[in-house]
């Protein structure tokens, strides 16, 4: 493949944010990516109940708004946004699937960047952008045993949906933010499920909604208030994170705020106590 000005390895958030920065620049680019399409975590975990934790006003580029149905955004939409994106700013035809770049080695007498791409293919750039992921590469400990276990098994990462979990015994093992979307989901069908934790994670409400119709014609004929709300999060977030490093008495109510809930969720004491993180929030 001929020299590119810029290499931008992975299609997910960041790889393709960056891709309509390079757009009017007069650059050559090119975004490589392993999978057969874009999206990184957000094509590949799914899941059910899969989403984000961040309001899509703000788990959004800011110059590339949409009018979304609910609060917090699941999966499908979020992809879809990122499929639209791509086709808003025609990054396509920059795209190479199937393209996972193996090694990069920089030359220092020609100034470039060589990429190996596997099947053997090779590309050179003047520079690189690394916008790989890490949360779709799934991790499985090394549990004495699992090579025995028969049973149908699998990392939320790589979803079995071909596997139905009706009237069956589900063991979970972990408590992250994955489990804590999809245990409530297969909770509903399965017979009874048991989550194996390490370690108790700090749960509290997450206040999702779906968007009423007036909402969001609102947000689409006044962007200002899609703005506003925008702004509104970033200020929350930016609040919580003074309450997790700096400021005792906020991290002080956060705690009170995870306790009221679970003492509503937990009617059993002991088991209360299991629920309780032995670290201190954030």
């Amino acid at each position: 493949m001929p020299d590119v000005d810029v290499a931008i390895v992975g299609a997910g958030f960041g790889g393709l944010g960056m891709a309509t920065r390079l757009r009017r620049t007069g650059l050559e680019y090119v975004i490589l990516e392993k999978a057969g399409g874009i999206g990184g975590t957000w094509r590949e975990n799914t899941y059910p109940g899969a989403g984000c934790d961040v309001p899509s006003h703000l788990y959004s580029f800011s110059f590339h708004q949409r009018s979304w149905p609910r609060r917090y955004s699941s999966q499908s939409d979020i992809l879809r946004y990122l499929q639209e994106l791509a086709d808003a700013y025609e990054l396509r035809p920059h795209l190479r699937f199937g393209a996972e770049v193996t090694s990069a080695t920089f030359d220092q007498d020609r100034s470039r960047w060589s990429l190996a791409v596997a099947g053997g293919e090779e590309v050179t750039a003047r520079a690189v952008v690394s916008s790989v992921g890490q949360l779709n590469r799934p991790a499985l400990p090394d549990i004495p045993g699992r090579d025995r276990f028969r049973g149908p098994s699998w990392h939320s990462a790589r979803w079995d949906h071909a596997t139905a979990l009706d009237g069956r015994r589900v063991a979970v093992v972990g408590t992250g933010a994955s489990v804590i979307q999809f245990v409530p989901e297969i909770a509903r069908r399965a017979a009874r499920v048991h989550v194996f934790q390490r370690s108790a994670p700090y749960v509290i409400p997450k206040p999702d909604r779906l968007y009423g119709s007036l909402e969001r014609r609102l947000f689409d004929t006044v962007p200002l208030l899609r703005r506003a709300d925008r702004l509104r999060i970033y200020l929350l977030g930016e609040l919580l994170g003074t309450a997790l490093v700096g400021s005792p008495a906020l991290r002080a109510n956060l705690v009170g705020r995870w306790r009221k809930f679970m003492e509503s969720q937990v009617a059993d004491a002991d088991l209360r106590a299991r629920c309780t993180p032995e670290y201190v929030v954030g």
